[in-house]
Protein backbone atom coordinates (compact mmCIF):
# COMPACT_ATOMS: atom_id res chain seq x y z
CA UNK A 1 0.00 0.00 0.00
CA UNK A 2 1.11 3.54 -0.69
CA UNK A 3 1.45 5.46 2.57
CA UNK A 4 -1.11 8.15 3.39
CA UNK A 5 -0.57 10.75 6.08
CA UNK A 6 -3.73 11.68 7.99
CA UNK A 7 -2.89 15.13 9.34
CA UNK A 8 -4.91 16.06 12.42
CA UNK A 9 -4.73 19.48 14.03
CA UNK A 10 -5.46 19.56 17.75
CA UNK A 11 -8.79 20.77 19.11
CA UNK A 12 -9.67 24.32 20.12
CA UNK A 13 -7.70 26.16 22.82
CA UNK A 14 -8.19 29.62 24.33
CA UNK A 15 -5.27 30.89 22.26
CA UNK A 16 -6.51 29.38 19.00
CA UNK A 17 -9.71 31.35 19.65
CA UNK A 18 -7.84 34.60 20.33
CA UNK A 19 -5.35 34.07 17.48
CA UNK A 20 -2.30 34.13 19.76
CA UNK A 21 0.77 32.28 18.51
CA UNK A 22 1.09 29.14 20.61
CA UNK A 23 4.41 27.38 20.21
CA UNK A 24 6.12 26.28 23.43
CA UNK A 25 3.26 27.29 25.75
CA UNK A 26 1.59 24.07 26.88
CA UNK A 27 -1.99 25.27 26.80
CA UNK A 28 -4.95 22.92 27.33
CA UNK A 29 -7.97 22.27 25.15
CA UNK A 30 -11.18 24.13 25.89
CA UNK A 31 -14.26 21.98 26.71
CA UNK A 32 -15.34 22.55 23.11
CA UNK A 33 -11.88 21.46 21.93
CA UNK A 34 -12.22 18.22 23.89
CA UNK A 35 -15.61 17.56 22.32
CA UNK A 36 -14.15 18.29 18.87
CA UNK A 37 -11.46 15.68 19.50
CA UNK A 38 -13.99 13.05 20.60
CA UNK A 39 -16.13 13.63 17.52
CA UNK A 40 -13.11 13.52 15.25
CA UNK A 41 -12.16 10.23 16.87
CA UNK A 42 -15.46 8.72 15.71
CA UNK A 43 -14.26 9.27 12.16
CA UNK A 44 -10.63 8.30 12.68
CA UNK A 45 -11.55 4.96 14.23
CA UNK A 46 -12.92 3.87 10.85
CA UNK A 47 -9.35 3.72 9.50
CA UNK A 48 -6.66 1.17 10.33
CA UNK A 49 -3.47 3.08 11.08
CA UNK A 50 -0.14 1.28 10.89
CA UNK A 51 1.44 4.13 12.87
CA UNK A 52 0.26 7.10 14.94
CA UNK A 53 2.55 10.00 15.82
CA UNK A 54 1.85 13.00 18.03
CA UNK A 55 3.47 16.27 18.97
CA UNK A 56 4.72 16.35 22.57
CA UNK A 57 2.54 19.39 23.36
CA UNK A 58 -0.40 18.73 25.68
CA UNK A 59 -3.05 19.99 23.25
CA UNK A 60 -1.97 17.46 20.59
CA UNK A 61 -1.45 14.61 23.08
CA UNK A 62 -4.92 15.24 24.55
CA UNK A 63 -6.55 15.35 21.11
CA UNK A 64 -4.90 12.03 20.28
CA UNK A 65 -6.02 10.48 23.58
CA UNK A 66 -9.62 11.64 23.16
CA UNK A 67 -9.69 10.29 19.59
CA UNK A 68 -9.09 6.82 21.07
CA UNK A 69 -7.21 5.29 18.17
CA UNK A 70 -6.55 1.58 18.43
CA UNK A 71 -2.94 2.17 17.36
CA UNK A 72 -0.74 3.32 20.24
CA UNK A 73 0.72 6.74 19.42
CA UNK A 74 4.41 7.59 19.60
CA UNK A 75 5.50 11.05 20.69
CA UNK A 76 7.48 12.71 17.90
CA UNK A 77 9.39 15.90 18.87
CA UNK A 78 9.59 16.99 15.21
CA UNK A 79 5.79 17.51 15.27
CA UNK A 80 5.93 20.23 17.95
CA UNK A 81 4.56 23.58 16.83
CA UNK A 82 6.81 26.29 15.40
CA UNK A 83 8.93 27.96 18.09
CA UNK A 84 7.77 31.58 17.87
CA UNK A 85 10.51 32.96 20.12
CA UNK A 86 9.77 36.60 20.95
CA UNK A 87 6.39 36.33 19.23
CA UNK A 88 5.04 33.63 21.55
CA UNK A 89 1.59 34.60 22.80
CA UNK A 90 1.27 37.54 20.42
CA UNK A 91 -1.38 37.92 17.72
CA UNK A 92 -0.57 38.55 14.05
CA UNK A 93 -2.18 42.01 14.23
CA UNK A 94 0.06 42.95 17.17
CA UNK A 95 3.19 41.74 15.38
CA UNK A 96 2.30 43.40 12.07
CA UNK A 97 1.78 46.73 13.82
CA UNK A 98 5.50 46.82 14.63
CA UNK A 99 6.76 44.70 11.72
CA UNK A 100 4.67 45.32 8.56
CA UNK A 101 4.70 42.50 6.03
CA UNK A 102 5.92 39.86 8.47
CA UNK A 103 4.98 36.25 7.75
CA UNK A 104 6.24 33.34 9.83
CA UNK A 105 6.58 31.05 6.81
CA UNK A 106 8.96 33.46 5.08
CA UNK A 107 10.57 35.28 7.99
CA UNK A 108 10.53 32.92 10.97
CA UNK A 109 10.50 34.41 14.45
CA UNK A 110 13.17 36.38 16.35
CA UNK A 111 14.84 34.13 18.93
CA UNK A 112 12.66 31.32 17.59
CA UNK A 113 12.76 29.04 14.57
CA UNK A 114 13.55 29.85 10.97
CA UNK A 115 11.63 28.39 8.02
CA UNK A 116 14.73 26.33 7.21
CA UNK A 117 14.79 24.75 10.65
CA UNK A 118 11.09 23.88 10.51
CA UNK A 119 11.61 22.54 6.99
CA UNK A 120 14.24 20.10 8.22
CA UNK A 121 11.90 18.89 10.97
CA UNK A 122 8.94 18.27 8.69
CA UNK A 123 11.13 16.67 6.02
CA UNK A 124 12.16 14.06 8.60
CA UNK A 125 8.49 13.34 9.33
CA UNK A 126 7.72 13.07 5.61
CA UNK A 127 10.60 10.62 5.12
CA UNK A 128 9.43 8.49 8.03
CA UNK A 129 5.83 8.31 6.79
CA UNK A 130 6.91 7.53 3.22
CA UNK A 131 8.85 4.58 4.62
CA UNK A 132 5.66 2.91 5.89
CA UNK A 133 3.05 0.74 4.19
CA UNK A 134 -0.39 2.11 4.97
CA UNK A 135 -2.11 4.96 6.75
CA UNK A 136 -0.33 7.05 9.38
CA UNK A 137 -2.13 9.39 11.82
CA UNK A 138 -0.22 12.55 12.75
CA UNK A 139 -1.46 14.85 15.53
CA UNK A 140 0.08 18.29 15.30
CA UNK A 141 -0.54 22.04 15.07
CA UNK A 142 -1.62 24.79 12.69
CA UNK A 143 1.61 26.24 11.32
CA UNK A 144 3.60 23.02 11.63
CA UNK A 145 0.81 21.11 9.84
CA UNK A 146 0.75 23.61 7.00
CA UNK A 147 4.54 23.35 6.66
CA UNK A 148 4.29 19.56 6.62
CA UNK A 149 1.71 19.64 3.83
CA UNK A 150 3.70 21.87 1.50
CA UNK A 151 6.87 19.83 2.00
CA UNK A 152 4.88 16.65 1.27
CA UNK A 153 4.06 18.01 -2.19
CA UNK A 154 7.55 19.45 -2.73
CA UNK A 155 6.83 23.16 -2.27
CA UNK A 156 8.95 25.57 -0.19
CA UNK A 157 7.86 26.39 3.35
CA UNK A 158 6.90 29.92 2.25
CA UNK A 159 4.02 28.41 0.22
CA UNK A 160 2.31 27.33 3.46
CA UNK A 161 0.97 30.88 3.87
CA UNK A 162 -1.65 29.97 1.24
CA UNK A 163 -3.12 27.08 3.26
CA UNK A 164 -5.51 27.40 6.21
CA UNK A 165 -5.87 24.73 8.88
CA UNK A 166 -8.70 24.83 11.42
CA UNK A 167 -8.77 23.18 14.82
CA UNK A 168 -9.76 19.49 14.97
CA UNK A 169 -9.44 19.30 11.19
CA UNK A 170 -8.46 16.30 9.11
CA UNK A 171 -6.30 16.51 6.00
CA UNK A 172 -4.96 13.59 3.98
CA UNK A 173 -1.61 13.71 2.20
CA UNK A 174 -1.19 10.89 -0.29
CA UNK A 175 0.34 9.82 -3.59
CA UNK A 176 -1.44 9.68 -6.92
CA UNK A 177 -1.96 5.92 -7.39
CA UNK A 178 -1.38 6.26 -11.15
CA UNK A 179 1.79 8.33 -10.75
CA UNK A 180 3.92 7.08 -7.87
CA UNK A 181 6.20 10.11 -8.14
CA UNK A 182 3.32 12.59 -7.69
CA UNK A 183 2.51 13.44 -4.07
CA UNK A 184 -0.94 14.98 -3.67
CA UNK A 185 -3.22 16.59 -1.11
CA UNK A 186 -6.20 14.25 -1.18
CA UNK A 187 -8.23 16.12 1.46
CA UNK A 188 -7.62 19.47 3.12
CA UNK A 189 -8.91 21.12 6.30
CA UNK A 190 -12.00 18.92 6.58
CA UNK A 191 -13.90 19.81 9.74
CA UNK A 192 -16.95 17.63 9.09
CA UNK A 193 -16.43 15.88 12.44
CA UNK A 194 -18.01 19.01 13.94
CA UNK A 195 -21.24 18.01 12.19
CA UNK A 196 -21.42 14.44 13.50
CA UNK A 197 -24.42 13.63 15.64
CA UNK A 198 -24.02 12.39 19.21
CA UNK A 199 -25.37 8.98 18.27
Amino acid sequence: MLPRLHLIRHGETEWSLSGQHTGRTDIRLTPRGEEEARRLGQRLRRVHYVLALTSPRHRALRTCALAELTTAAETEPDLAEWDYGDYEGRTPADILASRPGWNVFADGAPNGETPEHVGRRVDRVVARVRGTDGDVAVFTHGHLGRALAVRWIGLPIAAARHFQLGTASLSILATDPRHADAPIIELWNDRCAHCLSDS
